[in-house]
């Protein structure tokens, strides 16, 4: 599992992450896959944190275990890792845009692999759920996060798939802004949150949405 502490250790330098070190560029006419996985958040060790970030995360976590590693595609403002999960090929990517651009990567790399909406899984944080919940979806509103509305706006629908990682809405007197952009902490432990984020995008693909909500939404 992949832990926020990795991510820590990554901002100092300790550890080399999932993030791609001089990867030569891919060939979006040369990827192939049944299903895209996009980790939504912000580029840069500023933000690498942040609860803004949580869907980055879980898509290093789905790197973790076989140590892949990200790589920039040309053309398109994404890295991607390919992998294979129970016979179907999954792109994992994470958009290189800030998060209110995240359309700007998903769109042209659905539409290389050739992909459906309801193929594409978008991770992201949901400040409408308790802090540490994990829930699936397809479709709906956006609920005000500028990560969605940029999807929906390039894909041109809501019909796409979503794994929800709850943050919980920030204390009184504090903005979202600054809520979503600050550091995970203060005893908010989001690791196992991840780690059931990822497994919920694992189970879509291998099992589909309805089994992946029963077991995820059961906890």
């Amino acid at each position: 599992m992949f832990s926020l502490k990795d991510f820590f250790r990554r901002l100092t330098g300790s550890a080399s992450g999932r993030a791609s070190q001089g990867a030569a560029a891919l060939d979006p006419a040369e990827l192939s896959a049944d299903w895209l996985i996009v980790g939504l958040g912000n580029p840069g060790p500023k933000y690498a944190a942040t609860r803004h970030n949580v869907g980055y995360m879980a898509a290093d976590d789905l790197l973790a275990a076989d140590g892949d590693v990200l790589a920039p595609v040309r053309g398109v403002p994404a890295e991607v890792a390919v992998l294979t999960v129970e016979g179907q090929r999954v792109v994992v990517a994470r958009s290189t845009t800030f998060m209110n651009l995240s359309g700007q990567a998903v769109e042209p790399l659905a539409g290389a692999l050739g992909l459906p909406p309801e193929k594409v899984i978008a991770i992201h944080d949901e400040l409408d759920l308790p802090a540490g919940k994990v829930r699936v979806k397809l479709g709906g509103n956006e609920n005000g996060h500028n990560g969605l509305k940029s999807m929906t706006e390039h894909l041109d629908t809501r019909d796409y798939l979503r794994v929800r990682i709850g943050i919980s809405r920030p204390p009184k007197g504090v903005r979202v802004p600054d809520y979503v952009l600050g550091p995970v902490g203060g005893g908010e432990d989001f690791d196992a949150a991840i780690a059931t984020a990822a497994e919920a995008a694992r189970l879509i693909v291998t099992a589909g949405l309805s089994v992946a909500q029963n077991k995820i939404h059961s906890r």
